[in-house]
């Protein structure tokens, strides 16, 4: 029997800098099935080299470190060479590019389970409903909460303190932890790091939109409770 509603009790954690999303939701997920200490986590950190560009196979291995059991769906094993050309890409491609092909290449040999595949909403839904988690990478620009009185600005993603005088970006890759969903009102439900005081909530085709956009390659990252 799987359940109407599932909304798992994920702690929400608020990212600290512009860059480090995808820590943030790590440390919720880390939180929520598998408490490691600060030092630990740090350690794993700092061990990966997770400085200030953090790509999904980074949190993959950041699992793998910590004995977490996850899966890494995508659509592409590396990097996408068109993502060269979008500005938000731009800035750390070159250098960037090699380290990821790297990371893909020996995922394997390094226990870190990556698989090219699509995945349906309801193979989502059928994770959480055994009170598992997922990290899922969107575009920010696309992702907008029903519950949120104002969308969150992309330029909430700058460093504290930076004006901002962007135009509105077609892409901002940003890591969201989902925890739940509603079959009766097609919605779900995730934490997003740019908060720490909210669970976020959107219909399952604007969730579908975001991270289905392109420059996500549809990056989900599975972690699984200890069974």
């Amino acid at each position: 029997m799987t359940d109407d509603v599932v909304l798992l009790k994920v702690p929400a954690i608020r990212q600290q800098y512009h860059w480090d999303c995808g820590l943030a939701c790590s440390r919720m997920v880390l939180k929520y099935l598998h408490p490691v200490s600060e030092d630990d986590f740090q350690g794993a950190c700092w061990e990966l080299k997770l400085t200030e560009s953090v790509w999904t196979i980074d949190l993959a291995y950041l699992m793998c470190h910590l004995g977490v059991r996850h899966r890494f769906c995508t659509q592409t094993l590396g990097v996408d060479k068109g993502f060269r050309n979008q500005s938000f890409y731009r800035k750390h491609f070159d250098t960037e590019e090699d380290r990821v092909n790297d990371l893909f290449l020996k995922a394997e040999s390094k226990g870190v389970v990556v698989k090219k595949c699509s995945v349906t909403i309801q193979e989502i839904q059928a994770h959480l409903d055994q009170g598992h988690v997922a990290i899922v990478l969107v575009n920010a620009v696309v992702l907008v909460c029903e519950l949120c009185s104002t969308p969150v600005k992309y330029c909430c993603f700058l460093p504290v303190g930076q004006k901002c005088f962007c135009r509105k970006p077609e892409y901002q890759g940003h890591f969201v932890v989902v925890c739940g969903f509603n079959r009766t009102t097609g919605s779900i439900f995730y934490n997003n790091p740019a908060y720490s005081d909210r669970v976020c909530c959107t219909s399952i085709s604007n969730f579908e939109e975001a991270r289905r956009s392109y420059g996500t390659d549809e990056d989900i990252l599975f972690v699984f409770k200890e069974s």
